[in-house]
């Protein structure tokens, strides 16, 4: 038992903002009262729930990729000490499983939603969640260039597509469906790109990327997945492609849907010399249509490595700076590319992807709507995430970045025109209680009675971005595990899945599709629930 004492406490899921009051925690949950137990003197200290990261890239064979192709990143990354008690880790721009514990766990993080998992590589996926301590997690299985779901949106079969849909989630024992650059990827395997929405995709006639994004929002929700379509638009980090996300959006009206790291997707322009912020078009039809949640993905300068399976945006950049680049193809499902990048304040084009996350958390007014990320590592790396708290809560140090930027990438943005500063509530919305709801984990994301006992304290100071860089305490499911800025507890983390429901004769079905075009057979291709170490089934309602 544990009783957290003095604190202000910032829980805007119950209403309160600032409020002293004794935080009570008995076997892993918040409760009304306790009698005994530790008490922590939090006098002085902002009480937070754990923070909830609702789209990452942490774990499976992409990231395995980028770190192969980025040996000399690890030569200059953190080390962490191995000792009996924690295992040797090291951080940089791809942390490695054990560091991304500690690194979310030491910034007051709790809960990581891995946002991109092909079916075929799930299996060393939850392997590598499993081996990400402290953290909660889930993940999300890619969808969207699956050739089995697109033949038979094709054929208009769409009962049995939500079969598969639904056969295909629990096989990859994940939360949710991720749609990356509906109808791109396919095209990719004959060199092109899917920049209309309404144009086929190759080897199709019907099949429009707009008709992947409407079925998928639909049979997403009709299983009633707690989490809506997770969607990465077409035409990422193309100088006007606002038109094609504005597209998406209306294509999206009357389904639930969360759009994927936004500032990738909000420029104006008709080329890279042209490039403006579209961020006050797109925030102002976000902040209309209340269907929507999306996050930021915000860039901060520096180095970074991009990861996606947006294989034609990836050779495009690839093209652009001369950097290394690596591609390959999952099967009949997706894709993967890797082009390690570097932000630089003095570019043009970085300059305004810099303003633009920044602008689109200031103009979207909802907080319960738009996210703190950096779409790790592709922006930046989430243990930057406090500098942007920071740049949020100070108009006074935006101003002072805004100075180091090129004088043409003033002329292209708006952020100079933005005074809105962040509250302490507000960050508590856009880093935990806002991502827990758009997830749907009623159990985390507050500290009402019979929420996960996930708490971070912090120690109140004026400095924004120092303070949430250091909590004082970290609490995992009533444990606590960071204090004073060390490991205290090396726990292990749950993984969230879900288990829609589906005509198990769909098998039938699929059967003869994966001896005809897999090179796995289909027995083996579902990953059991004995490779999940603590599975945690969430319901469909």
């Amino acid at each position: 038992m544990l009783r957290i004492t003095g604190g202000k406490v910032h829980d805007p899921a119950n209403g309160l903002d600032g409020v002293v009051k004794d935080v009570c925690i008995a076997e892993g949950r918040i409760v009304p009262q306790i009698e005994g137990g530790r008490t922590i003197d939090a006098s002085g200290l902002l009480v937070f729930p754990g923070g909830v990261d609702v789209h990452s890239h942490v774990a499976g064979a992409a990231l395995n990729f980028a770190r192969g192709l980025t040996p000399e990143n690890y030569r200059r990354a953190i080390s962490f000490l191995h000792t009996p008690e924690h295992r040797a880790g090291l951080g940089g721009i791809t942390p490695t499983t054990f560091a991304t514990g500690y690194l979310y766990a030491g910034m007051g993080w709790t809960t990581v939603n891995e946002a991109a998992v092909p079916l075929l590589s799930a299996r060393h996926t939850h392997e590598e969640l499993h081996d990400t301590p402290i953290v909660d997690k889930s993940c999300l299985v890619l969808m969207a260039n699956n050739e089995i779901v697109l033949d038979l949106i094709e054929q208009g079969e769409v009962e049995r597509a939500r079969h598969v849909v639904a056969w295909l989630i629990w096989a990859a024992k994940a939360y949710g469906v991720k749609a990356v650059n509906p109808g791109g990827i396919v095209n990719w395997k004959f060199g092109r790109n899917a920049n209309s929405l309404t144009e086929p995709v190759d080897g199709y006639t019907r099949t429009t990327p707009a008709a992947i994004i409407s079925t998928l929002a639909g049979i997403v929700d009709e299983l009633r997945l707690p989490h809506p379509l997770h969607i990465h638009c077409n035409n990422l980090g193309i100088p006007g492609n606002a038109s094609a996300t504005l597209e998406t959006m209306r294509i999206l009206d009357g389904h639930r849907a969360h759009l994927a790291h936004l500032q990738f997707h909000a420029y104006g322009g008709d080329d890279w010399l042209t490039m403006r912020s579209e961020a006050a078009t797109i925030a102002e039809y976000v902040n209309t249509h209340t269907n929507l949640t999306t996050d930021a993905g915000a860039v901060l300068f520096g180095d970074a490595v991009t990861i996606t399976a947006d294989g034609p945006w990836q050779h495009l950049l690839h093209e652009l700076t001369g950097r290394k680049w690596g591609n390959l193809d999952v099967e009949n499902e997706t894709g993967c590319g890797i082009v390690p990048y570097v932000y630089k304040e003095r570019n043009l084009v970085n300059a305004v992807q810099w303003a633009v996350g920044l602008e689109l958390l200031l103009l979207v007014s909802d907080p319960w709507r738009i996210f703190l990320t950096t779409d790790h590592p592709n922006g930046a790396c989430f243990w930057r995430y406090p500098e942007i708290i920071h740049l949020l809560m100070s108009a006074d140090y935006r101003r002072e970045c805004l100075a180091k930027l090129p004088p043409k990438a003033l002329k292209r943005i708006v952020l100079a025109d933005l005074d809105r500063e962040y509250t302490l509530s507000e960050i508590a919305i856009i880093t935990s209680a806002g991502p827990a709801r758009a997830l749907g984990l009623s159990q985390k994301g507050h500290l009402g009675a019979g929420a996960d006992a996930d708490v971070t304290l912090y120690q109140e100071n004026p400095g924004g971005g120092v303070m949430f860089a250091y909590p004082r305490y970290v609490i995992k499911s009533g444990e606590v595990v960071v204090e004073e800025g060390e490991i205290r507890t090396v726990s292990e983390g749950r993984e969230f899945i879900v288990q829609p429901s589906f005509d198990e004769s769909i098998e039938d079905y699929l059967r003869p599709l994966f001896q005809k075009a897999y090179t796995m057979s289909f027995d083996n291709y579902p990953v059991a629930m004995e490779r999940l170490a603590r599975p945690d089934i969430q319901p469909c309602k």
